[in-house]
């Protein structure tokens, strides 16, 4: 069994990098994600015997590191593009967040006797994810304390259905077109454009995008990278700080709303490699996650909890679709902007270049990069409604 401190965090970084150049060089690794290949990676060392269940090395990870990577990854979210995207994408983005959250209660209401403690804290989860993206996922699964088995059986269904609906948001357009007012051109404000991340130009290509394509290329600066890792320190400590004052409000909103102000100041801006840095770190929570989980527990609870993230993106469908439909949004829009919430810009990017629809791809971009800010507060509120209704 590896159970050196410093074997073991080779043993994590070196999953973590494979699973990176899986998704970069394979395209059926990016079916699957590169991240979800990491859990199942770390899994089966965990299953094999060949690492701890416990150790100081993976509560290192699961607390400064992750939380560092929210930082970073908040760094990149651009709130002044959203001047670039339109009234129509933003209310086409936000029914999208409205039928998630939707989606969720109706499933922990109707499957929650499945899940008797936790049912509150999937919804909150599914909220997360399917608002903001795995970065949510991970905040919000944290804050709730979700259990590994569980988080890893989520996370499965996650991957799956994202890719589920990513197909149906690639056909229904073309079969319900007839019902839906015809597409207006958005125009850029003042030639504005949403960019990635510290600047960098998303790249719009067709096909299945990895999550670091989006952030373009990086160019490694010693400075910039110790500014980043400083800043993200700070603010960890001030959210931790400001929580222990007043612990009503959870440390997970503090650090994310110091994030958010911080990533807007022109100098952090300027700083390169902020994507980067928070997808590795987000990466490394991911194999911990798959080496705290167990195949018998995964397999008691994966199929409660497929069907009840099936039926969070049913009903997020339904919502999207019907209220667009009541509110004469055009289908394109609606489901570029429903792919922005469910599967994050990455995919919102794919599905607009993919049907031709150029001009939506950028506005994606910018409303899924807002789905990082503001899925955080959107699953923990859900998560604190549902538990006030059922206990747990």
């Amino acid at each position: 069994m590896i159970d050196n401190p410093l074997a073991l965090i080779c043993v994590i970084v070196a999953i973590t990098a494979l699973g990176f150049w899986l998704e970069e060089r394979f395209s059926w690794a990016r079916q699957i994600s590169g991240s979800l290949l990491i859990i199942f990676f770390g899994a089966v060392l965990s299953n094999l015997d060949w690492v701890p269940i416990e150790s100081p090395v993976y509560d290192a990870i699961w607390g400064p590191v992750t939380s560092l990577a929210i930082v970073w990854l908040l760094f990149g979210v651009r709130l002044a593009d959203l001047r670039s995207v339109g009234p129509r994408m933003l209310l086409a983005f936000g029914l999208a967040v409205a039928g998630t959250c939707a989606g969720a209660f109706t499933a922990a209401l109707a499957l929650g006797e499945a899940f008797p403690s936790d049912a509150w804290k999937l919804g909150g989860v599914m909220t997360g994810t399917y608002a903001g993206g795995s970065l949510n996922f991970v905040a919000v699964g944290r804050e709730v304390g979700l259990s590994g088995s569980l988080f890893t059986a989520a996370a499965a269904s996650d991957n799956v259905l994202t890719a589920l609906w990513m197909g149906a948001t690639l056909m229904l357009p073309l079969w319900l077109k007839g019902f839906y007012p015809s597409r207006r051109q958005p125009k850029a404000v003042n030639g504005a454009q949403p960019r990635a991340a510290n600047g960098a130009q998303p790249r719009a290509a067709s096909g299945t995008q990895t999550t670091a394509s989006l952030a373009g290329t990086w160019q490694a600066k010693p400075f910039d990278v110790l500014a980043l890792m400083t800043l993200g320190l700070s603010l960890i400590l001030a959210a931790d700080a400001i929580s222990t004052r007043m612990p009503a409000v959870p440390g997970v909103i503090w650090l994310t709303s110091l994030a958010l102000i911080v990533g807007q100041i022109p100098a952090v801006r300027n700083l390169t490699g902020s994507l980067h840095m928070g997808l590795i770190a987000l990466n490394l929570f991911f194999v911990v996650i798959g080496i705290a989980s167990r195949i018998s527990e995964i397999l008691r609870v994966g199929i409660e909890v497929f069907y009840f993230t099936a039926l969070v993106i049913l009903v997020h469908g339904i919502v999207v679709y019907l209220g667009g439909r009541l509110l004469r949004l055009d289908v394109e829009t609606l489901s570029v902007a429903s792919q922005a919430a469910v599967g994050g810009p990455s995919t919102a990017m794919a599905l607009a270049i993919a049907r031709g629809w150029r001009e939506l791809a950028l506005p994606g971009i910018a409303v899924g990069l807002l789905g990082y800010a503001v899925g955080s507060y959107a699953g923990l509120a859900v998560a604190a409604a549902l538990r006030s209704m059922l206990g747990g």
